[in-house]
């Protein structure tokens, strides 16, 4: 992770008593200081790689730092890159999603372009094996895998426990049997492929289709790899809504994520038409700990399991 760094804050991190994986983000913004997010709090650090230092203590990031590490992220091809920093990010090996932010030109309505980055925010992906087993059982009725939506605000790993549930069902766990999985990896941070071949665990039982827009490749899964499951990160538009009503309607279960807070979120979101398309709804948040379960509840709203 430090070698897409620029020189110094590199540097700081080499020093840094925090190992790297415990990190959840890297904030890097112009003439600010130096931040990183760990175990839900963020931290300014100094130059000696002190973390929770004063703002007046931390390393100053330079426009130059920006730059620099953009440039090894980016391998030295922006071009390369120009469409993923369009759409505001861009995911490297090991599912780790950079955030970018700057001046953006406009054409026709759409964001043609964003120029003069000033910040960059890194979300380093964690692969945290059995995070889903204490609520996988709730996640089955009648011997059947459940519509699951999971839901809590950004930044709450919510793609961490989508990762790992997606892990159980595939491989299954005791007297749950292992199911067919069509992962749709829209940013290619479920399964961090390298050369299409995912490099965390999903089990022995899950397809992955990377980089493509969730729509259209749930459709895709669907038609041609006869799945039990299909799953993807962020449930966003009617477009997606509707490619998971149809993978309903097909037979297959869904198991996604969706930004949001409460029950009111999810409803607005899905509208009145599907508001009853899920089976189990799963709420994060991290009173006491990041992607703290706080509760699931059914396909009636009822509370069938909460954290103590």
């Amino acid at each position: 992770m430090e070698n897409i760094l620029s020189m110094r804050p590199r540097k700081v991190f080499e020093k840094l008593s925090i190992p790297i994986d415990e990190i959840q983000e890297i904030h890097l913004q112009a003439e600010q200081p130096l931040m990183i997010k760990h175990q839900g709090k963020e931290m300014m650090i100094d130059v000696c790689g002190n973390p929770g230092v004063p703002e007046k203590e931390a390393l100053l990031v330079s426009v130059e730092d920006i730059q620099e590490s953009l440039a090894y992220i980016c391998q030295y091809s922006l071009y390369a890159y120009e469409d993923d920093i369009r759409n505001g990010f861009i995911t490297i090996r090991g599912g780790h999603r950079i955030g970018v932010s700057g001046q953006v030109a406009v054409e026709a309505g759409r964001v043609k372009s964003i120029s003069h980055v000033s910040s960059l925010n890194i979300r380093i992906s964690h692969q945290i094996f059995g995070c889903g087993n204490k609520i996988f059982k709730y996640l089955w009725d009648d011997g059947k895998p459940c519509h699951t939506l999971m839901v809590s605000p950004p930044g709450m790993e919510k793609t961490t426990l989508l990762r790992d549930l997606i892990r159980l069902f595939s491989n299954g766990v005791e007297e749950y049997p292992g199911v067919r999985v069509s992962l749709v990896d829209e940013r290619s941070e479920v399964g961090a492929c390298y050369l299409g071949i995912p490099q965390n665990n999903l089990g022995i039982r899950t397809d992955v289709m990377d980089c493509c827009p969730k729509a259209e490749g749930i459709r895709m899964m669907v038609r041609s790899m006869s799945p039990r499951m299909v799953a993807f990160d962020e449930l966003g538009d009617e477009e997606d809504i509707k490619a998971a009503v149809y993978a309903v309607h097909c037979g297959c279960k869904v198991l996604a994520t969706l930004h949001g807070s409460c029950m009111e979120d999810v409803l607005k979101r899905l509208g009145v038409r599907n508001h009853r398309l899920f089976e189990r709804y799963i709420f994060l948040n991290n009173s006491k700990y990041i992607g703290q379960i706080d509760r699931i509840l059914n396909q009636n709203y009822q509370t069938i399991y909460e954290s103590v």
